[in-house]
């Protein structure tokens, strides 16, 4: 009878080992929650490859159809429920026909690049809602109803000289492009490396890529302005363009800004807040 026991016992630990032999490499945890370069796989792991990126693959950079639609915010309704084909085409169609943006921004390609962030909009429903519409707010006011895909004045190349870590690339100039205009050498450098492209040597990725695009604009959202949400709206405007325009300097495009803002709040019923100024 021990020696029955002993040999079940030996059995039990060699399929464990077993079990463990054959996890797939690069797992980080269960049900996700993934950084922005990992895949959430079928099964709620993070990885990449196939095993995780391919059939099934619920968010991240998957090679395949999400099996979810967008990320889902806390008890805040899916992005995709709230950033509607209405709503997307209501602030594109009051650009002009000949707008480079009208056929370069896509509902489809910012709620693509939405899946690769799982925390934008996250929080109740009213947060959620509040987010997306702070976040399309600047994204009105930066191009236009997403007239444009570069910056108008291109004079100026954004190279700061005193930043080591990502430096400017002779001829490139890091001016404003994209959903948000991304801007300056060190955002482009950054950007490139975290959702995946050549920042430094060719910046042009983020205003004629779509794939892009809308992931760099929620890059610099999530890496920037995200976490100041909480602060109100006048908080928002100060991280993306406060020492140009808050403190009386620009009065016209910061009421534009809320103008917008309290608009996109009121379509998604929902109250704007307090602190709505910078």
């Amino acid at each position: 009878m021990a020696f029955n026991m002993r040999k079940d016992l030996l059995t039990f630990a060699l399929l464990g080992v077993f079990a463990l032999a054959i996890i797939p490499q690069h797992v980080m945890s269960q049900n996700c929650g993934c950084a922005a370069n990992l895949c959430c796989s079928e099964f709620g792991y993070c990885g990449t490859g196939d095993a995780y990126c391919g059939k099934g693959c619920k968010e991240g950079p998957c090679t395949s159809t999400p099996s979810t639609p967008s990320p889902t915010p806390t008890s805040g309704g899916s992005v995709a429920s709230i950033v509607t084909t209405a709503f997307f085409d209501g602030i594109k169609n009051q650009a002009d026909a000949s707008c480079a943006g009208k056929s370069f921004y896509t509902r489809d390609g910012f709620i693509s690049a939405a899946n690769s962030f799982s925390q934008f909009g996250s929080g109740t429903a009213d947060e959620s809602k509040r987010e997306i519409a702070a976040f399309f707010a600047h994204v009105t006011h930066e191009t236009g109803h997403l007239c444009y895909t570069e910056e108008i004045d291109k004079s100026n190349a954004y190279c700061d000289t005193t930043n080591t870590q990502y430096p400017c690339v002779a001829g490139k100039k890091y001016y404003g492009r994209g959903p948000m205009q991304l801007t300056w050498n060190y955002n482009y450098g950054a950007c490139g490396k975290d959702i995946g492209f050549d920042g430094l040597n060719a910046p042009e990725t983020v205003s004629n890529d779509p794939a892009v695009s809308f992931k760099a604009a929620l890059w610099f959202w999530m890496s920037n302005v995200h976490s100041v949400m909480n602060q109100g709206f006048g908080a928002t405007i100060q991280k993306i363009n406060g020492a140009l325009e808050c403190g009386g300097k620009q009065p016209d495009k910061v009421n534009a800004r809320i103008g917008y803002y309290t608009d996109y709040c009121k379509q998604f019923g929902v109250d704007p807040g307090q602190n709505q100024s910078c």
